[in-house]
């Protein structure tokens, strides 16, 4: 019987997926998982039984994954399963800042003056008078589940995308419209386009990453398009970039202090991925995520463990162990199984940066020695048997 606990509401189409082996609790320090979307956890403290997290959506930056790592606590993330409901919202975006449509909707409800409000509308609304997407040249800045989205999407809107990432994966090449350009660097993307949308994590590499050098590199006029993190922005660049004229219109879904009430601001309170089916879906892939986890040892989308699949445990016992990845692990590890006559059936090793994850199917019992004899080993974070 396996414990989890929930530190946001978690839509409930996820949960049903976990079966009458799984019982929720609401106690610190139970839970052999943890769910949660957007609740802080960096001052919280772990229990040692503490397996998992699964984060009910892309970002993770309320997670100390460091931390978690040194104490053999795999992070999960859900990518893509969000991604549907911010694309629609990035195009949306678009369409606000090209179209005036918040001004004259405004306008419309707070007119209070006696007449014909038809007949003064053909008058004032040339005030509200915007231009089209289609022609226009938009820059996607990240191509992943939801860069890929956008630029397909912006696509049959008539758009010329502009694609760029460095680093983008072989799976969202294959999805990507053959009609996009890639761009060599972010900057030539600066230079071409009238719309640039960015859609990276939050890295260190990244954080900052619209400046105002990268602004004085744009268009005059430029629409900028923040759905992705608000720390990816510098608030004082782009606020000076607003006041200026040089950036006609700035669309985040991230409130700060500094942006809010600025002119040319479009500020949406976070609701990118704030729809039914998102929720649904996010939940739904945490859920299996940890499932597969904790029943056969797998690890799919772990943003601090290499993923790893030796697909559906057998009748016989699977040995699980997070350590560092450093020389003579797996010598280590067989050595001690031989020295016990435990024949191994398979085994797998997976390695990410200063992590890694060993999985090994045995023919036979491991008793209570054995598992504390590896997890003894310098370099192992945690050790399970399943």
């Amino acid at each position: 019987m396996y414990k989890y606990q929930c530190l946001n509401p978690i839509s409930q189409v996820g949960l049903e997926q976990l079966d009458d082996n799984y019982v929720m609790t609401e106690q610190d320090g139970e839970a052999d998982v943890i769910l949660v979307r957007s609740a802080k956890m960096h001052d919280m403290q772990f229990a040692p039984n503490l397996k998992a997290i699964a984060r009910a959506g892309a970002g993770v930056n309320n997670i100390p994954l460091e931390r978690c790592a040194e104490e053999g606590i795999v992070v999960f993330n859900t990518p893509g399963a969000n991604a549907n409901g911010v694309k629609e919202l990035v195009i949306a975006g678009m369409l606000l800042a090209a179209r005036d449509i918040i001004g004259g909707i405004n306008w419309v409800q707070e007119y209070e003056e006696d007449g014909d409000i038809a007949k003064i509308t053909e008058k004032k609304k040339k005030a509200f008078a915007g231009t089209e997407l289609s022609g226009k040249k938009l820059g996607v800045i990240g191509l992943g589940a939801i860069g890929v989205l956008v630029a397909n999407a912006a696509t049959h809107l008539g758009m010329d995308v502009y694609g760029y990432d460095p680093y983008v994966s072989v799976d969202s090449a294959w999805r990507l419209s053959r009609s996009i350009h890639h761009a060599k660097t972010v900057d030539e993307l600066y230079k071409e386009c009238d719309y640039i949308t960015v859609h990276v994590p939050a890295t260190d590499d990244t954080k900052g990453m619209i400046d105002k050098n990268a602004i004085g590199l744009m268009k005059k006029g430029v629409v900028i398009l923040n759905f992705a993190r608000d720390v990816l922005v510098e608030q004082e660049d782009i606020v000076d970039g607003l006041v200026s004229g040089k950036v006609h219109c700035y669309v985040t879904d991230f409130p700060t202090k500094e942006i809010v009430g600025v002119k040319g601001a479009i500020v949406i309170p976070h609701l990118g991925a704030s729809t039914e089916e998102s929720e649904d879906n996010c939940a739904k892939m945490a859920a299996e995520e940890i499932k597969d986890f904790l029943e056969n040892g797998n690890i799919t989308h772990s943003v601090n463990f290499p993923d790893c699949d030796m697909g559906e445990k057998g009748e016989g016992p699977r040995i699980t162990i997070l350590h560092r990845n450093i020389p003579n692990m797996l010598g280590q590890f067989t050595g001690l199984l031989a020295d016990k006559e435990i024949n191994i059936s398979l085994m797998t090793n997976k390695s990410r940066k200063e992590y890694a994850y060993t999985v090994i199917d045995v023919d036979t019992e491991v008793s209570k020695e054995v598992e504390e004899k590896l997890a003894a080993i310098n370099g192992v974070l945690r050790v399970r048997i399943l």
